[in-house]
């Protein structure tokens, strides 16, 4: 746009151009619209109506930090797959609005291959709760509602932990996490393996190590949830691991229980 004309609006309605030299009012001649146009001849282009308004980059203000926001939100969204994208957008602006926890996995993932059934829990989207419950250590349950609706997840699913360990109105997280982890699983072995990848300080792909009295206690209380794996059977696991927590400062990996040589976390 560099040429200047003038546009007048005859008593007919109909447009017509007159170069910015000639401009002159002559009679029938009520409105004048001045505008940028194009060298190319305008007959026959659409005319801007007088009462549309006309913005420029220099009228709109975008707010800085906009540009980076979107982009880190679009992100989050790919990453975590949410099943009701706007529920789950409520809830990231929400928690990065109150310097929370985002609602975000790591990285991408798809369901694990033993999982029963498709229920959309996955270890990465169960790390995410771990990382937003477990500073509370006891949480509420309509705490632990809220938060597993905000990932999308199944009401059912929640339900259903809730009723094996028989929680109340307040749940004690880390035992909550033990029986998700074995939710995602086959078997107790499974379970730990799963505990151990979502605990660990680890890089991902690492030795995946955890505090050998965290793991413990874990192990300990899915086995008696289990119901069939026999206190000496479990003390028998945890005595086998003893030796190879004391030469790894009392660290366990899942490498030490998939040993062959280690008898068999469950039945």
């Amino acid at each position: 746009f560099d040429q200047t004309c003038a546009v007048e609006l005859r008593t007919d309605g109909c447009y017509e151009q007159q170069p910015q030299k000639q401009q002159r009012r002559s009679e029938g001649f009520k409105t004048f619209l001045h505008f940028k146009a194009p060298r190319d001849n305008l007959q026959g282009s659409t005319m801007p109506q007088p009462d549309e308004p006309m913005y420029s980059s220099q009228q709109i203000n975008i707010p800085p930090e906009l540009p980076d926001i979107l982009k880190q939100f679009t992100k989050a969204a790919i990453r975590t797959q949410p099943k009701d994208v706007l529920q789950w957008s409520a809830a990231y602006f929400r928690a990065l609005s109150n310097g929370e926890t985002l609602p975000v996995k790591e990285r991408l993932e798809m369901p694990t291959a033993t999982q029963k059934t498709d229920t959309g829990l996955t270890p990465g989207l169960l790390k995410v709760l771990h990382k937003q419950l477990s500073p509370q250590g006891t949480v509420q349950f309509s705490a632990l509602e809220q938060k597993w609706k905000e990932l999308c997840l199944p009401q059912e699913q929640m339900d259903e932990i809730i009723k094996v360990g028989t929680f109340s109105d307040n749940i004690e997280w880390i035992k909550f996490f033990a029986l998700a982890c074995s939710s995602l699983a086959g078997n107790i072995t499974q379970a730990m393996k799963t505990v151990c990848e979502i605990l660990t300080s680890d890089p991902e792909g690492g030795a995946a190590r955890i505090d050998f009295a965290m793991f413990k206690e874990l192990y300990t209380y899915l086995a008696q949830i289990d119901g069939e794996i026999g206190q000496v059977h479990i003390d028998g696991v945890l005595s086998y691991l003893q030796y190879d927590v004391d030469k790894q400062e009392g660290m366990v990996m899942p490498r030490n229980f998939l040993s062959q040589d280690c008898p068999k976390l469950g039945n």
